[in-house]
C-alpha cells in the first residue's frame, strides 16, 4: 500500500486513523475482500462546517492556465469559462436539455442544416456594450484561425467554412454543395453545457487522431481542365444585431446542444488579450460572473451587474481554490475551507470509504472505453460475428471485478441521455446461434482474435477478463497484444489488429458529433441505414426484421433466432441522412465496454450544485442555505 493512499485513509478516518490504517494494511496484505471495509464512523456527512453568506468556495483542480473559451478543454478552465462567458445556449445541469442563454429562441430548416438563433436584446458585455450576432461571427472565425490550438476543433468542423483555415479562399465550384436551400422550418422557441471532475481517468488513453473529415476541396485530375473557382461562404452569418444563422455541411438535429460547449462562447474584440494575459482581471466578459482577482491562492469571481438575468443569480462571490493533489483537496474540505470538491483522482479504496456519506456524489461521465473492430477483414466484416462478440461479454462482471465498481457497464455507445439503445446485454445463447449462422458452430475454424491493448495494468486485466469470457461463452481464442501508448495509433492506422482498445471523451451531448468522435465521419457516411454492409464477402447483409430472420447465407428465411429479451434485438434506424446511435448499435463497428464515473463532495448547505456527465455545473443556479443546521449523527 503506497504512502499516498495511507495518507488519504488517515484523512478519511479522523481520530481512528492509526488503528484503521493498520487494519486496512492487514486486510490488503492477507485478503482481497476490500468490499468488507466500513468507515469507522457512521456519520451522515464526511465533513460539516458552518455555511458562509452567499459565497461558494470550490476546489476543482489546479490553477487554470487560461480563461480563453477557445482553449477550455477541461476543468478547472471549463468551469470558470462557463461562469464568466455565456454562449447561445446552456445545458441544464439537471435535465441535460439545451436552454436559452444569449439566444432566447432558435429554429432549424427541415433538413437540420441551417439554424437560426435569435439573440436577446438585453445581453451585454461587462463594459456595458451589447452582445451582438457579429460578436459570435468574429469569435467563431477566430476558432478557425486558431485551428488545432483550440480545445476541440472537431466540434466545429461540420460548420460550412470552419473545416479549412483558408475558409475565405477559392475552391472548385463542383466540390461545394449548397443544394440545401434554407427553409423557414418550424420555430422552436424555448420556454425554459477528460478531463472530468475527478473521473476515473481513461488509463493511458490511446491517442486518437482527428476523425477523417470529408474535404471540400477536390483537386482536378491532371488532364482535366482547370475548374472554375468561387469563394467559400463562411457558414456563420449575422443578419442584423440579433439574428445569427449557422449553415452545416451535414445535418445535425442537436446543434443547439453543441453550441453550449465553452469553445463556442463569444469573446470581446479579437481575443488578443488572452495572448498577453491569459488570466487577466480586466478581461471583458458577458456571463453571470466577472473576474475580480487572480493569484496563486486562486481566482475570485463576483456577480456581474451587467448580466441580463442578474436578478436570479443568488451567489455574491465564487472562490476557486486550487489544490495540487486529491489529499490536499480532501483535507481542505474536511477542515471547512471549501464547500465543494471535484476533479480529484481518488484511489479506489478511498472511494469505497467515502461512498456511505451523504455529501459524496457520483455520476456517469461522458466518456467511453471500447474495442474498435477491424470490420474490413473477414470474419469481422460479418455483423453477426461482431454482435456475437459484443453480447458474449458480461460487462457488469468486468466493471465489478476488474474496475472495482468505479465505472458503469456500457450497453450502448453514448453515456448520457435517455439511453434508449441499451441492447448489448449478455446473451450467450444468441451469441452461439449467430456464430453458427456465420459458419463457425461452437467457434470451430474461427481464427484467433488479435486484441491490441495499451501497456496499462487495468486495460490488460480487462482484456484478459473479456478474452476469458469469449473462450468460455463462445469458444473463441484471443491473442492479447500489448503495445506502448505511442504505438497504438500506428497499429490502428496500419490495420494490424482485429480489435483495438480505445478511449474517448465526449465533450458534448450532440449525438452526431459524439458518434463521429467514436467512429469517424467517413465510416458514418459509408453506412447509411438503408444500405448496410455485406454480412460476408460473398453475400449481402440480412434484411433486419422484428425477429432478426437470418440464415447461414445471411438472407431471410422462415426460421428465426428468438432473442432471450426483445431489448436484445438489433435493428437499424429508418433510412435517414443522420447517422444515429441506433445505427451504431446495429452496425457494431465497435464494442462498448464501460463508462468512467465522476465523483464529488458537496456540503449539504449548497443548493443547486448539480454535477453531471459533462462536468457542467451552473454557478448561476447555486445558492447557500445560511439557515442550514446539521442533523444529529447516526447512532454508533
Amino acid at each position: 500500500m503506497n504512502t499516498r493512499l495511507i495518507g488519504t485513509i488517515k484523512k478519511l478516518t479522523g481520530s481512528y486513523g492509526s488503528f484503521f490504517v493498520c487494519a486496512i494494511f492487514t486486510i490488503a496484505v492477507f485478503s482481497s475482500a476490500c468490499t468488507q471495509i466500513e468507515p469507522p464512523k457512521k456519520e451522515t456527512f464526511f465533513a460539516v462546517t458552518t455555511p458562509k453568506a452567499q459565497e461558494f468556495r470550490w476546489s476543482n483542480g489546479k490553477m487554470p492556465k487560461s480563461l480563453d473559451p477557445a482553449q477550455a478543454s477541461a476543468a478547472p478552465e471549463t468551469d470558470i469559462v462557463r461562469s464568466i462567458f455565456e454562449g447561445l445556449t446552456e445545458i441544464d445541469p439537471k435535465t441535460l436539455k439545451e436552454v436559452p442563454a444569449v439566444a432566447e429562441k432558435w429554429s432549424s430548416s427541415k433538413d437540420h442544416r441551417v439554424w437560426t438563433f435569435h439573440l436577446r436584446k438585453d445581453a451585454r458585455w461587462s463594459n456595458g456594450k451589447r452582445v451582438t450576432a457579429a460578436d459570435f461571427v468574429a469569435s467563431w472565425k477566430r476558432l478557425v484561425d486558431l485551428g488545432d490550438k483550440t480545445a476541440h476543433p472537431e466540434l466545429f468542423r461540420n460548420i460550412v467554412g470552419m473545416h479549412d483555415p483558408k475558409a475565405e479562399g477559392l475552391v472548385p465550384i463542383e466540390s461545394v454543395d449548397f443544394g440545401h436551400t434554407p427553409s423557414a422550418g418550424t420555430a422552436n422557441p424555448q420556454t425554459d453545457t477528460l478531463n472530468s471532475n475527478n473521473a476515473l481517468k481513461l488509463q493511458n488513453q490511446v491517442p486518437v487522431s482527428p476523425s477523417p473529415v470529408p474535404q471540400i476541396i477536390t483537386p482536378p485530375k491532371p488532364s482535366a481542365p482547370k475548374a472554375e473557382l468561387k469563394p467559400v461562404k463562411f457558414g456563420v452569418e449575422a443578419l442584423g444585431d440579433h439574428t445569427l444563422t449557422v449553415t452545416l455541411e451535414r445535418p445535425d438535429k442537436d446543434l443547439a446542444k453543441l453550441v453550449a460547449n465553452p469553445i463556442f462562447r463569444p469573446v470581446y474584440g479579437d481575443g488578443k488579450s488572452f495572448e498577453l494575459d491569459p488570466i487577466g482581471v480586466n478581461t471583458v466578459t458577458n456571463g453571470a460572473f466577472k473576474l475580480t482577482s487572480a493569484g496563486k491562492d486562486g481566482i475570485v469571481l463576483e456577480r456581474s451587474d451587467s448580466y441580463w438575468n442578474k436578478a436570479n443569480v443568488s451567489l455574491d462571490r465564487v472562490r476557486f481554490v486550487p489544490k495540487d493533489s486529491a489529499d490536499s483537496a480532501l483535507d481542505a474540505y474536511k477542515r471547512g475551507e471549501i464547500d465543494a470538491l471535484t476533479n480529484a483522482a481518488f484511489e479506489p479504496l478511498a472511494l469505497k470509504l467515502l461512498a456511505p456519506y451523504e455529501d459524496f456524489r457520483q455520476t456517469t461521465h461522458s466518456a467511453l472505453n471500447f474495442y474498435e473492430v477491424n470490420s474490413a477483414n473477414a470474419p469481422f466484416n460479418d455483423r453477426r460475428v461482431r454482435e456475437a462478440l459484443a453480447i458474449a461479454i458480461d460487462r457488469e462482471r468486468v466493471t465489478e471485478a476488474e474496475l472495482d465498481g468505479a465505472t458503469q457497464p456500457a450497453m450502448s455507445f453514448l453515456p448520457l441521455g435517455e439511453r434508449k439503445h441499451s441492447k448489448l446485454a449478455l446473451d450467450v445463447d444468441r451469441a452461439k446461434q449467430l456464430l453458427e449462422l456465420a459458419g463457425y458452430p461452437n467457434g470451430e475454424n474461427f481464427p484467433k482474435i488479435r486484441l491490441v491493448v495499451n501497456r496499462n495494468d487495468i486495460q490488460q486485466r480487462v482484456a484478459r477478463s473479456v478474452a476469458k469470457m469469449w473462450k468460455q461463452n463462445i469458444n473463441l481464442d484471443t491473442d492479447i497484444l500489448v503495445k506502448d501508448s505511442a504505438e497504438m495509433e500506428a497499429v490502428r492506422v496500419a490495420g494490424a489488429y482485429d480489435l483495438i482498445r480505445r478511449g474517448v471523451v465526449l465533450p458534448t451531448l450532440d449525438e452526431s458529433v459524439s458518434l463521429a468522435a467514436i467512429f469517424g465521419i467517413r465510416t458514418m457516411e459509408m453506412t447509411p441505414a438503408a444500405d448496410k454492409e455485406p454480412a460476408t464477402q460473398e453475400s449481402p447483409s440480412p434484411t433486419p426484421t422484428t425477429e432478426m430472420q437470418l440464415t447461414s447465407e445471411g438472407g431471410p428465411s422462415g426460421e428465426t433466432i428468438p432473442p432471450a429479451d426483445p431489448a436484445a434485438q438489433l435493428e437499424p434506424s429508418p433510412a435517414a441522412e443522420i447517422f444515429t446511435e441506433q445505427d451504431a448499435v446495429y452496425e457494431l463497428n465497435a464494442i462498448p465496454l464501460y463508462f468512467p464515473t465522476s465523483y464529488s463532495l458537496v456540503k449539504p448547505y449548497v443548493r443547486g450544485f448539480e454535477i453531471n456527465g459533462l462536468d457542467a455545473a451552473s454557478l448561476k443556479d447555486i445558492s447557500i442555505d445560511s439557515d442550514w443546521q446539521p442533523r444529529s449523527s447516526r447512532a454508533e
